[in-house]
């Protein structure tokens, strides 16, 4: 029986697509490299600011103190995100329908620094009541790794098979699968062939069948 679900921040509770792409695209030019978004995108979604420099680092083999390099994206990219993150569309209208009927809570690779700032324009906390799990709980382990999704259900004391997680990148699906729970992808960074593991791809939030949900986990641990 599904009684939590735990949500991803970036791509499934707050948009930050195009915010994310502006800022790789400064922070490259800097370095006389054109943002290849097609390219370097998926190999930088669900990482951390410092997993990320490391990537183009080796992408577009240029050098530097990784750390410095970390702190000038998040520098690019704070401004961005304190006045222009919104919510994604059908998000509220969702979160509104399951939270009281559901145990819920947001788990993150998300820039603590970058989440902070999203926090005081969108007010996250106050939303979620706190229950907001980032990676420094689990010792910057970041997806695939399962930690951050086992350390969230043990904060919300919910059986990792009675949780259901709702991402947006392979890497969040395998996090979630590796956990042993239940995952719903929607395609609002990637298209359906990248998220077919996944137990569930849907488009938007209105398509989301929690019901259904419910019977397929039941038929899956029957089995």
């Amino acid at each position: 029986m599904i009684d939590t679900i735990i949500f991803d921040a970036e791509g499934i509770v707050i948009d930050t697509e195009a915010i994310w792409d502006k800022g790789q695209e400064i922070f490259l030019q800097r370095r006389g490299f054109v943002y290849d978004r097609e390219r370097i995108k998926p190999l930088l979604t669900g990482r951390t600011l410092a997993e990320g420099v490391e990537v183009m680092k080796q992408t577009y083999q240029f050098a530097g103190d990784t750390e410095m390099l970390a702190q000038e994206r998040a520098d690019i990219v704070q401004d961005l995100f304190i006045h222009e993150t919104s919510f994604i569309s059908g998000f509220l209208e969702f979160y509104e329908s399951v939270r009281n009927r559901y145990k819920t809570c947001i788990a993150t690779s998300m820039d603590q620094d970058l989440l902070k700032r999203v926090d005081q324009r969108l007010n996250l906390s106050t939303l979620f009541e706190n229950k907001i799990y980032t990676l420094d709980k689990v010792g910057y382990r970041s997806k695939p790794n399962p930690d951050i999704f086992l350390y969230a259900a043990q904060q919300l004391e919910s059986s990792p098979e009675n949780c259901v997680v709702i991402e947006d990148a392979p890497h969040g699906i395998d996090a979630a699968k590796n956990a042993g729970m239940w995952c719903i992808a929607i395609t609002t960074t990637y298209d359906p062939g990248r998220l077919e593991k996944a137990d569930f791809v849907v488009s938007a939030y209105k398509e989301i069948d929690l019901d259904a949900v419910n019977k397929y986990a039941f038929i899956k641990l029957d089995n």
